[in-house]
């Protein structure tokens, strides 16, 4: 486990419950709570002249939203929309906006952008400001007649017409706000969204009167980063098997704990290894690593593919993850979304 990975177990330790820790922090989430409710008091929301899905959350750090962006923008290409999609692109160098695509640079992206470019390879923006982004998106793609925006529950600066809280396995943690606890705004916000997704096989970690829906995952095809090769993720545990190989589960995830038990459930057990979320890979982590097939994820090779070193290192095995939304969920947006674009003509 890395530095950085270390910190961000240690938070989340102490957002699990309202210790010590959390109670003498207590004070602050009052303060955080009083800026945050006048900043949205204060702010009047553009809306852009297609239907808009915000999917977020409110707990910090990740819940698994951007692989619940992904597969929503695959099902609404297959129900006849075009979707785009919009990003701040946590971990660029600068906040401007900026049209991507699964050539950029993450550094120039972010790595979730990315990741959302090279899946699904509809039109992806990023900027600081996300009316802005989609403005700029839209004059680009005129062929765009629906806008996925990937975060941004908190940006009230951009109208909406759907809003989808996805809750991680981690759920809403002590239920209190930053910095006491990991939500970045109360509970009941939950109440106030179209759907939440639950990305977690634990349905109880979140009450609220809004419908529920449930994501599934699992793994798809693997792809050794430096050949283009696919394999499956149980032929793969066979020839670790066979030829006695050292598998190493690398993820720079918030939340990396899922991944690796997604891995060994395909009976591979192994050296895992925290990186911490939205890791840069400045440094090669595995450089010095004894291992002979290393699992890592695509939030992750959308930057190692930039890298040399690591862009040619045939122990890189990307797992391929899929998500499963409920048909349901699909019905809800869908029909909104027909109805926000009837009220736009």
């Amino acid at each position: 486990m890395t530095l950085r990975a270390g910190l961000e177990a240690w938070a989340h330790r102490q957002w699990a419950h309202r210790g010590l820790v959390a109670c003498l922090l207590s004070p602050l989430s009052l303060l955080f709570r009083a800026i945050s409710r006048s900043r949205q008091n204060r702010t009047v929301p553009n809306r852009l002249p297609v239907p808009v899905v915000v999917v977020g959350n409110i707990y910090v750090g990740g819940t698994g939203k951007t692989p619940v962006t992904i597969a929503l923008v695959r099902e609404l290409q297959s129900r006849g929309w075009h979707p785009g999609v919009i990003s701040r692109g946590f971990g660029r160098r600068d906040d401007k906006v900026k049209l991507i695509d699964e050539n950029t640079p993450a550094i120039e992206a972010g790595d979730e952008p990315l990741l959302i470019a090279r899946e699904t390879g509809v039109p992806v923006a990023v900027g600081r400001q996300r009316y802005a982004a989609g403005q700029r998106l839209l004059e680009s793609h005129p062929e765009v007649d629906l806008i996925v925006s990937d975060d941004g529950l908190q940006h009230a600066a951009l109208a909406r017409d759907v809003e989808i809280a996805v809750v991680g396995a981690r759920g809403l943690g002590n239920g209190w706000v930053l910095p006491a606890g990991p939500l970045r705004e109360p509970p009941s916000r939950l109440d106030t969204v179209d759907a939440i997704v639950l990305n977690t096989t634990n349905e109880a970690v979140v009450e609220s009167r809004t419908p529920r829906f449930a994501a599934s995952s699992c793994f798809g095809p693997c792809t050794q980063l430096a050949t283009g090769a696919t394999e499956t993720i149980d032929n793969l545990s066979e020839k670790i098997r066979a030829e006695h190989l050292k598998p190493l589960s690398a993820a720079g995830i918030a939340a990396p704990g899922r991944f690796f038990a997604m891995i060994r459930a395909h009976d591979i057990e192994g050296t895992e290894l925290e990186l911490g979320d939205h890791f840069d890979f400045a440094e090669n982590p595995f450089a010095n690593r004894q291992e002979d097939i290393i699992f890592i994820t695509g939030k992750d090779a959308v930057k190692c593919r930039h890298i040399p070193t690591l862009a040619t290192d045939k122990r890189l095995w990307v797992v391929g993850l899929e998500v499963q939304l409920d048909s349901y969920l699909i019905d809800l947006i869908d029909r909104r979304a027909q109805e926000a674009k009837r009220h736009a003509q």
